[in-house]
């Protein structure tokens, strides 16, 4: 009777053993289903970078001012007005200058009768010294004399030749065919020898200037041909090729400015009008993608792709041509329209169920 117990709880033990191994099962059952955030591939067989806002600036252009100090009296331009070669531009009052003229003239003459009158006494001293009338130091003395009198005729005539040129100083003309893009003087206004008082810009030349994110700069092609277009006339189209980044970027704004070289514009593209600055080119068609849909597994780059039923993930190795802190794009291993899972990635498992969110990101 006592064996025939303990059989009877041991039997009675393991089925419990047995009922609750079962249950735990029970309790586990399948996997769970993981909701997924999902795009759509969409392949992108074009650059478009920008478009910018700009104006068109000259490549060369030179702020003018008088050459001496004095009373400005007349400005003939303003900004905007074309300009010739040789037109007058600006005019200083010519009163201090005249009279440095008429005493540059006086002291010529009186330079020159001295020289006359030296030489003319050198003269009679060397005849007299030939018929022994007269010492050699005399003789000495008035080759000096001579030669003194003729070094302040020289220096006279320079003078001359100065207070002339001053006197031309005083009015300013356009040393080429330009245009005023900057005034910076008015009639009355006394300035000092080189202050600018407008600034002449030459319009065979122009460029389009635009300031571009920091940023951005980075992925702006160097050789490319970007398209320019006026805002008052979208239609009117010219190209550009890039000529010029600053090496720095604006404190405030945090852009660089980037200055293109117009080919061959039209004549709306004048000074001063504004533009926009685009690029778009054709390139291999590739599926940008937010970073995170992208993992690492055995040393390839891979994605997990929903399946048409939209109800389990596999994965896929892919090729990246591009990527960024934000973002890839990748080449190969997609195909349009296919579902590509955009967060978790490392933590789901091939064959795992899934469900969709509502829309695509």
């Amino acid at each position: 009777m006592i064996r025939a117990g303990i059989r009877l709880a041991l039997a009675s033990a393991v089925l419990a053993v047995l009922g609750a191994c079962h249950g735990a099962e029970d309790e586990a059952g399948p996997p769970p289903v993981r909701p997924v955030l999902y795009a759509v591939a969409k392949p992108v067989d074009t650059i478009v970078f920008g478009p910018f806002a700009g104006f068109v600036a000259p490549r060369y252009q030179s702020e003018i001012g008088f050459q001496i100090a004095g009373r400005m009296i007349a400005r003939d331009v303003t900004m905007g007005d074309v300009v010739k070669k040789g037109q007058r531009i600006a005019a200083l009052d010519p009163i201090v200058t005249r009279f440095a003229l008429t005493r540059a003239e006086a002291e010529l003459a009186d330079a020159t009768a001295q020289a006359e009158n030296a030489s003319a006494t050198e003269l009679r001293q060397r005849r007299l010294m030939a018929n022994g009338n007269v010492t050699q130091a005399r003789l000495d003395s008035a080759v000096a004399s001579r030669d003194t009198a003729q070094a302040r005729l020289a220096q006279a005539q320079a003078n001359l030749q100065k207070a002339r040129d001053q006197m031309g100083y005083t009015e300013l003309h356009a040393d080429f065919d330009g245009v005023v893009t900057v005034r910076s003087a008015e009639v009355g206004q006394v300035l000092s020898a080189g202050q600018a008082v407008a600034t002449l810009a030459r319009p065979e030349e122009r460029e389009a200037v635009v300031d571009i994110p920091e940023d951005l700069v980075g992925a702006m092609p160097k050789d490319a041909v970007f398209t320019v277009s006026l805002q008052s006339a979208p239609d009117v189209t010219a190209t550009g090729k890039v000529r010029e980044i600053s090496p720095f970027a604006d404190q405030r704004t945090r852009t660089r400015r980037i200055r293109m070289t117009l080919l061959d514009p039209s004549d709306a593209f004048r000074l001063g009008s504004t533009i926009t600055v685009g690029l778009s080119r054709q390139m291999k068609p590739r599926f940008p993608l937010p970073a995170t849909a992208l993992f690492e597994a055995d040393g390839q780059s891979a994605v997990w792709i929903v399946n048409e039923a939209g109800d389990s993930v596999s994965r896929r190795d892919v090729t990246v041509a591009e990527r960024s802190d934000d973002r890839v794009a990748i080449t190969d291993g997609l195909k349009a329209g296919e579902r590509v899972v955009l967060a978790g990635a490392r933590s789901l498992s091939e064959g795992q169920r899934v469900r969709l969110s509502d829309k695509p990101q």
